[in-house]
């Protein structure tokens, strides 16, 4: 017998498979004709070779937590997310305006501050950002680009709009899970892919290659680009294994690298010394240079400042970068369109309150049973309170908070998340709540968007929270091609 879809639930919440009449969504309906053939046993089955090739594949996360680290193989939902490709093609390009505008916001504020003199950002936001380096004044990046590579999440509210939640600029991760999902969905239901024209992800790595190597301050055909990595102890470091490998670059550690007396960056090797020309850095700002920065850091190289200043290699992301992945900076983000390209924002934010306005300030303390307060700084999902889901002892430790430090917080309604079926451990299909973080590259010369993303999923019923490290899963997302012809 089918695995029965009659109890579904897509009342109440936008479904992005499942109308509320229980029909499929004309995207969806090659996937849902065929989810509804494969009875309790087969879906069972089918997640069972899903956690077989995580576990094949070494697909991990690392979880911290009281003084210690947690291995934990990579949590995939087997029922993927579906995407129109020219509704898809629509975020692609409001997305490519978002970050052009934040390169442009970031290099002004590095160098002349116009925005800042013409009224339109605070001057008080930045004399405040705890990411600001004023280690960075003055320099100019390589075609003025800081944030090489930019994570955006973006979500769906309950009338199907996708909005952008926050943008990621310092070290964005989570584009290797994107590219495993994909292959882990292959095996699973390889048949698919036969029937569904489902746009391909694998190109991520030959991109992500050239644009690091169109990066090189040196001409020539073959430069030498390296993944800076902090070590076997760091979160991402299955991705930072990853991507190292799939473009064929040397995975360093700080001490593999050294500056010389010319303030270039030297590579070890048992050949001797040799130069490189981009470090791919997954280490953050204070850690990267123990000249400039945290003088105990291990993890950086002294003089990788001085090398980058004079010119001699570049860092992706740029030091500084970080000045624009601030959630009080993100709710200016139509503001920097506007004024930076003279154009209006393709793809809207969520409703922001910035708790440094009185106004604002008062609206978040009258209202915080609902709302979602995020601190302006944090990731991962630490530090949110979602005010409906919170009790009154947590709201009035925010509050305090709140009070103590209005700069470093901002508030959102809590959005009615659109949700996507997904397998629960009891084997029954239900609606979760997804979240999806496509990645943007930019050289300056060209910009690329990954076809769909990384789209994580609230495991919980009723959870808005979708990260790895609080319980969160993943899904594969595809983007369905509108022609005929079968992707691969």
């Amino acid at each position: 017998m089918a695995h029965s879809w009659q109890s579904y639930q897509a009342k109440g919440f936008y479904d992005e498979l499942i109308n509320e009449d229980l029909t499929a969504r004309l995207t969806g309906q090659a996937l849902v004709d065929f989810l509804k053939t494969l009875n309790p046993t087969e879906m069972d089955n089918a997640r069972h070779v899903a956690d077989l090739a995580v576990k094949e594949m070494g697909i991990t996360f690392t979880v911290y937590g009281e003084g210690s680290s947690i291995d934990r193989s990579w949590p995939i939902d087997i029922i993927p997310r579906v995407i129109q490709q020219k509704e898809w093609q629509q975020v692609e390009i409001g997305l490519k305006q978002r970050v052009k505008a934040l390169n442009m916001f970031i290099n002004d504020i590095y160098h002349d501050q116009r925005i800042v003199k013409d009224g339109v950002f605070p001057k008080s936001l930045l004399e405040q950002s705890v990411n600001f380096r004023k280690e960075c004044v003055g320099i100019s990046p390589k075609n003025n680009i800081w944030a090489h590579i930019c994570g955006s999440d973006l979500v769906r509210d309950g009338e199907g709009v996708i909005r952008v939640l926050e943008d990621n600029l310092r070290v964005p991760s989570g584009v290797s899970y994107m590219l495993e999902n994909r292959s882990v969905m292959k095996r699973v239901f390889p048949e698919l892919f036969d029937n569904i024209n489902v746009l391909p992800v694998n190109d991520y790595p030959s991109q992500l290659f050239d644009m690091l190597a169109a990066m090189s301050p040196r001409s020539g055909d073959a430069p030498e680009v390296v993944v800076l990595t902090p070590g076997m102890y760091n979160s991402a470091y299955f991705e930072h294994c990853y991507l190292a490998q799939q473009m064929g670059c040397e995975l360093v550690e700080g001490g593999d690298l050294q500056v010389g007396d010319d303030d270039c960056v030297y590579m070890k090797t048992i050949r001797g010394l040799r130069r490189v020309d981009v470090i791919y850095r997954r280490v953050d700002d204070l850690f990267i240079d123990p000249e400039v920065f945290n003088a105990k850091s291990t993890l950086g190289v002294a003089g990788l400042m001085r090398a980058w200043r004079a010119g001699n290699v570049s860092l992706v992301n740029a030091p500084g970068a970080g000045v624009a992945d601030d959630k009080v900076v993100y709710s200016y983000v139509p503001d920097m369109i506007k004024y930076y390209l003279a154009e209006e924002t393709l793809l809207p934010n969520v409703e922001t309150f910035r708790c440094n306005d009185p106004e604002h300030f008062d609206y978040v303390i009258k209202n915080i049973a609902e709302l979602v307060v995020k601190p302006a700084n944090e990731s991962g999902g630490y530090g949110l309170l979602i005010g409906p889901h919170s009790t009154k002892a947590e709201q009035a430790e925010t509050i305090r908070q709140i009070k103590a430090d209005p700069r470093n917080f901002i508030a959102q309604p809590t959005l009615n998340l659109s949700t996507v079926p997904t397998l629960t451990p009891e084997n029954e299909v239900q609606g979760r709540h997804v979240d999806l973080r496509p990645f943007i590259l930019s050289s300056g010369d060209d910009t690329y968007v990954t076809t769909g993303g990384l789209t994580r999923v609230a495991m919980t019923k009723g959870s808005l929270v979708v990260n790895s490290s609080q319980g969160g899963g993943s899904k594969d997302t595809w983007i369905i091609a509108d022609n005929q012809e079968a992707a691969c």
